[in-house]
């Protein structure tokens, strides 16, 4: 599967769960912000994706859990070096070069760009 056909197929899953122009979901275009993603969507994009590609997602692998919560993790609103640690461990289809310059906690969501989706699609293609 080439990359655009994995591209066309996130595009239709964020279509279809999101209730978003196909036009409006473009690879620099950022889940919340762009697309009015919110929390319970993540699960829906999750198993949506599951659905269009005929793979599992384990719980947690595309969209960490429980960082923001642990202290060694978050302090005063900021993600810790540890934390950012431990987010690129988890997330190693996130290109985390924007978000290490100003770690704020409220900036987490900006990490999560169609083209993440479509970056961790692919990885996740290969190793099947």
């Amino acid at each position: 599967m080439t990359r655009d056909d994995i591209f066309s197929k996130v595009q239709t899953v964020l279509v279809d769960a999101l209730a978003v122009d196909e036009d409006e979901v473009k690879m620099d275009s950022v889940l919340t912000a762009d697309l009015g993603a919110e929390s319970i969507d993540f699960l829906d994009i999750v198993f949506k994706l599951e659905q269009a590609f005929g793979v599992k997602i384990g719980q947690g692998e595309l969209f960490p859990e429980n960082v923001a919560q642990d202290p060694k993790y978050v302090q005063n609103g900021k993600v810790t070096a540890e934390g950012l640690a431990a987010l690129k461990s988890k997330m190693p289809h996130v290109n985390f070069t924007a978000f290490e310059a100003d770690p704020q906690l409220a900036k987490v969501g900006s990490l999560f760009t169609v083209e993440t989706l479509v970056d961790f699609m692919e990885a996740k293609l290969a190793r099947s």
